[in-house]
């Protein structure tokens, strides 16, 4: 009778043992900060699935760069998701993130973007190509790129806009530098500098164009414009190697890259990775959208363009009083 009883008490504890360890399970995520408001329905909806029954998350945002550095200085992370590779790669090479983080048919991406044009409510500078933006008077926001990804990825947008244009390199490079007279506040993120110019601030913010949809969905007076030349943004996710909840956050990031998922990414403005996600939603096809492999590619962008020593951006900023 005792080893009946024994036996009946392990079969009713185990599950109930089971749940237990389930609601103890707590993923970090430690992100850029547009995608947000995404993330929090993307949990929720997660948390109702058989993967993410009784898993809580905690999370952190803030400018891409920043956040990599935060987890490469000792910030707990299970799960880090930036606006661009070179932000992975640098925790790679810490060892904090396998180095097959990318070996998947998304080649490690979780999202898509382009960079646009933010401009004020009816476009009253008329701001439509990269050389409007030169136009006397014309104040630029954009982020920092010394800390914001979203930074990065417009500089590379207008310097590879300059050369579809058909300029050369050494006259892309020039164009930055006339660019940059121009802005007049370099927030720490993309998500700052949006608040600055719903703010008042400048006549043109670049930026992701979710950050755009974004502001619209809040019912703030703007508009964008895509330029006919700009770079196709690829946002990056990865598990770290320091996790100890890798089924779980390996779970997670299964299913962000379910149909469903993508579509919650969509409907805030990112551009699915998923196609069949993006059905019925309009994101436009711009005639000379370019990937970073054409500037170069991240291993010599980042090198060439924002060493914070000898980079073209560092050189630029140092000769504006930056």
């Amino acid at each position: 009778m005792r080893r009946i009883s024994l036996a009946l008490l392990t079969t009713l504890l185990l599950p109930a043992l089971a749940a237990g360890a389930s609601k103890d399970t707590k993923l970090t995520l430690v992100a850029y900060s547009t995608p947000k408001d995404a993330y929090g329905q993307l949990i929720s909806a997660f948390q109702k699935t058989a993967a993410g029954n009784g898993v809580s998350f905690a999370q952190s945002y803030g400018a891409s760069g920043e956040q990599s550095r935060a987890v490469a200085s000792g910030l707990d992370a299970d799960i880090v998701a930036f606006s661009l590779e070179p932000d992975i790669t640098s925790l790679v090479q810490k060892k904090l993130v396998s180095p097959n983080w990318n070996k998947n048919p998304f080649h490690g991406m979780v999202t898509r973007s382009v960079v646009v044009f933010i401009v004020r409510d009816g476009n009253p500078k008329h701001l439509r190509t990269w050389n409007d933006l030169l136009k006397p008077g014309v104040q630029v926001i954009t982020p920092n790129p010394f800390t914001s990804g979203g930074a990065r990825w417009n500089v590379m947008a207008a310097y590879g806009g300059a050369l579809r244009s058909g300029k050369t390199p050494k006259q892309a490079i020039d164009y930055l530098g006339k660019l940059w007279k121009h802005v007049i506040s370099e927030p720490t993120s993309a998500r700052e500098g949006l608040s600055a110019f719903l703010g008042g601030r400048g006549d043109v913010f670049l930026a992701y164009e979710n950050e755009a949809i974004f502001a619209q969905k809040k019912n703030q007076p703007v508009q964008f414009v895509i330029p006919k030349a700009t770079i196709l943004i690829e946002n990056p996710i990865a598990v770290t190697s320091t996790s100890k909840n890798k089924t779980q956050a390996n779970a997670f990031l299964k299913f962000l890259r379910t149909t469903s998922a993508q579509r919650i990414f969509a409907q805030n403005g990112y551009r699915p990775v998923v196609k069949s996600a993006a059905r019925g939603f309009d994101f436009p096809v711009r005639p000379q959208l370019f990937t970073i492999k054409y500037v170069g590619g991240w291993a010599k962008v980042e090198s060439k363009f924002f060493d914070p020593r000898t980079g073209v951006m560092a050189k630029i900023q140092g000769s504006s009083g930056g």
